[in-house]
């Protein structure tokens, strides 16, 4: 091992073994490198492996240090380390120790799935209801008690638990935790967070066991403590409280994860935790350009819950910050499409791509865009915006809506949500469907089944008198009319809706999102004179579903879309942030509370320290929401970004009173300098809100007489498409169409008594 290899920073780091020290490693400084050095300097020293413990999140990290570690010293030594996650490192103790908590040596771990599957059983055996109780907001409680040390008995005494089932109607969420509890410990089972738990009750109760794994462990090490909960800070603090040689690795300004938890006060205090203990500071940036680094800094330190540090990057300067700013959600995702086309014809691998979005309901339209583009790509540690389990019930109680002998469809909603139609009844009506030669549809609406109760008959009863009421509408109804009374009628929004834990939030905004899909499908279609049915929706929706449906190997080259969370820890060449408006990101549940304000900071922060050669911004005037235009304000987080990292703004196209399709662009890395937008800036570098989101116009549209208003080579905006050119006029009175090539949006030909188009003046 050679400490030369290290930068001065990091060499300090590796070298301090005899007091606790706090390494805070800024984005792309090398914190692993630290980390395997610092174990290998640990061996080299005469300290036994099995002596040493290392933390992480991952199994992939455990795996990548232990085996740079191999290579720095031996495998045999890096294999006798006590090396893994939390979880993994803590079952280990348990599996020695728990029969002093009353576990056999041979306990089994409920994953999620079983976990959930225990607590749906007690529920239905405590006849509560589903709908109030849902088994995975209970779940997410009894993870949050657990990850703060609270066992059943205590439960009642945290007035913010306490207050939170009042409001949502759960106040018999302490007898659950408590029935779950004891039927985990009679199945001799610990689910996860047991783990953390009972580790922590083992060396609380049982001082004699603390002291033996203390001494086991003469050093411990920590990394992304940034991302620590209550419980495993405790643990952490059990493990080291006598001899003190703890080193945590981190960085405040990347903690983004307090919704799983993870309590940022655990790194900004360690100093405070352990006395003496020393701070490092790698602040070397060795992925991202110079111009990437500065304005990331520039905006972290608007953040006064932080540990300061300068990062900075010996690199290129690189290219300025692109900010593009678009007329609506539509045209900003045309937009992204145009310029990765543009990247990707100049020679640039797909794969070398990223997309990342606030929300996951964000995905849509960017992979509709993608779709129609023909980029191929793919969601990170996520699903595709129409694989997702709302999205995919809404399109099945459409289906079905439009062909009710669709049996894969209806397998698939008839008991969604539970209206008491279960796996049973669907046996025996399938059953029934083969033996007399006809489909499942025919059985239901027969309703003579004589091995059904009253009971079952009269809900199928209501079933089918719902579907078929649909379907009666589908012929005189337009998509989105028919897709609102869908999902009120059947019950699909006051379930989704009841919920107010992320993952309910989450399923909400994709709902909506797919509501507000099919309400500008109609609306655009009808513009022109296209179908806007729900059987022309299902027609277009089907594109979409049927690529889900093909798989993509992991190692193709295709652009990477994902969630600025699911993007932490990876790196991309040119990285793509969109949905930058007031809102959205920050997200407006956060408008109340510094705290969460500062960690949509901290988000912001890590999307853009993701890139190592080109930040790409983008934001929209307006957004399609709640079935309706809404105009945006730029997000607050531009203006705290300095001009000077900015491109200068120049129009993204050169537009002309000739009848022509704008030019496409030049070949070129650089995204500056075409269509880069610093509307809004003043000298003074404060960020002027526009008074109006578009410019002053005159509105076309219903009323017109004919075609004269418009002329060829007349510069046009849309709500939705954006800036276009009208190529040609033709037809009159209610028939007038114009054929107009948008910038972003291709041409499209727009019936002008239904067309959102107003003159540019």
């Amino acid at each position: 091992m050679n400490l030369e290899e290290l930068n001065e920073s990091q060499r300090e780091a590796v070298l301090c073994i005899d007091a606790p020290s706090l390494v805070i490693a800024g984005a792309g400084s090398g914190k692993t490198r630290v980390l395997t050095y610092k174990v290998a300097y640990l061996l080299e020293q005469g300290m036994q492996p099995w002596n040493i413990l290392a933390l992480t999140f991952t199994n992939k990290a455990a795996r990548e240090m232990r085996d740079r570690i191999a290579t720095l010293v031996s495998p045999e030594k890096a294999a006798a380390l006590w090396m893994g996650t939390f979880h993994s490192i803590f079952a280990r103790i348990l599996r020695v120790e728990g029969h002093r908590l009353g576990y056999d040596t041979n306990y089994t771990i409920y994953d999620t799935s079983d976990s959930l599957s225990l607590i749906r059983l007690i529920i239905r055996e405590m006849n509560l209801d589903d709908k109030v109780y849902k088994p995975s907001a209970i779940q997410n409680r009894i993870c949050a008690a657990k990850n703060h040390l609270i066992l059943p008995s205590g439960y009642r005494a945290v007035r913010e638990f306490r207050d939170s089932d009042e409001m949502t109607k759960r106040t018999l969420t302490a007898e659950i935790y408590s029935r779950y509890q004891e039927r985990c410990k009679q199945a001799n089972a610990m689910d996860f967070d047991d783990l953390l738990l009972n580790t922590w009750l083992l060396f609380r109760h049982n001082p004699e066991v603390k002291d033996h794994w203390q001494e086991r462990f003469h050093f411990v090490l920590v990394d992304e403590y940034q991302d620590t909960n209550y419980a495993q800070h405790q643990i952490i603090q059990q493990l080291t409280d006598r001899r003190q040689r703890v080193c945590v690795v981190g960085d405040d300004a990347q903690s983004i994860y307090s919704f799983r938890g993870a309590d940022i006060d655990n790194i900004l205090h360690f100093q405070e935790t352990y006395s003496g203990a020393r701070l490092f500071k790698l602040e070397r940036n060795y992925r991202s350009t110079q111009t990437i680094v500065n304005a990331a800094g520039s905006l972290i330190r608007n953040n006064r819950g932080q540990i300061t540090k300068n990062v900075f990057s010996e690199k290129e300067v690189g290219n300025p910050i692109a900010l593009f700013s678009a007329y609506s959600d539509i045209d900003e995702a045309n937009i992204i499409l145009r310029e990765v086309q543009r990247l990707h014809r100049s020679g640039l691998r797909y794969k070398d791509i990223a997309v990342l979005y606030r929300t996951n309901a964000q995905s849509r339209k960017i992979e509709d865009s993608f779709l129609s583009g023909r980029v191929p790509y793919r969601i990170y540690a996520g699903m595709s915006f129409y694989q997702r389990e709302e999205i995919k019930d809404l399109l099945c109680y459409l289906r079905l809506s439009v062909n009710p002998y669709d049996e894969e469809s209806l397998r698939r909603i008839i008991n969604k949500p539970a209206r008491g139609i279960g796996d049973t009844t669907l046996k025996k009506l399938f059953m029934a469907a083969v033996e007399a030669g006809t489909s499942v549809w025919e059985v239901i609406k027969a309703g003579t089944l004589p091995e059904l109760n009253s009971g079952t008959r009269s809900r199928l009863k209501g079933f089918y008198e719902m579907i078929e009421g649909f379907h009666q509408s589908v012929a005189t109804d337009d998509a989105h009319t028919l897709a609102m009374r869908v999902v009120t009628e059947s019950g699909l929004r006051d379930y989704i809706f009841s919920g107010h834990e992320p993952e309910d939030i989450s399923k909400q905004e994709n709902l909506q999102e797919m509501l507000d899909g099919i309400a500008a499908f109609v609306a655009d279609n009808q513009e022109q004179g296209l179908g806007i049915s729900i059987v022309d929706y299902l027609q277009m929706a089907s594109l979409a579903t049927d690529f889900d449906r093909t798989r993509i190997d992991k190692d193709a080259d295709c652009v990477g879309m994902m969630t600025i969370h699911s993007a932490k820890g990876l790196e991309f060449p040119i990285v793509f942030i969109a949905g930058l408006e007031e809102g959205l990101f920050p997200s407006e549940m956060t408008a109340e509370s510094p705290r969460e304000l500062e960690e949509e900071r901290r988000l912001f922060y890590v999307a853009m320290t993701r890139a190592e050669r080109q930040v790409v911004l983008t934001y929209a005037k307006s957004r399609f929401r709640n079935g309706k235009m809404e105009y945006s304000s730029p997000s607050r987080f531009l203006r705290e970004i300095p001009q000077e990292f900015f491109g200068k703004q120049t129009s993204s196209q050169t537009w002309t009173s000739r009848p022509s399709r704008p030019s496409r662009p030049s070949p070129s890395l650089s995204l500056v300098g075409r269509g880069a937008d610093t509307t809004g800036w003043d000298r003074g570098n404060r960020w002027n809100k526009l008074s109006t989101p578009l410019p002053t116009r005159e509105r076309l549209g219903e009323g017109l007489e004919g075609p004269g208003a418009l002329s060829v080579g007349t510069v046009v905006l849309h709500d939705r498409f954006g800036r276009g050119v009208v190529q040609a006029v033709e037809g009159t009175g209610i028939d007038a169409k114009a054929t107009v090539a948008f910038e972003n949006a291709g041409t499209k030909v727009l019936m002008l008594r239904f067309a959102k188009l107003t003159v540019e003046q």
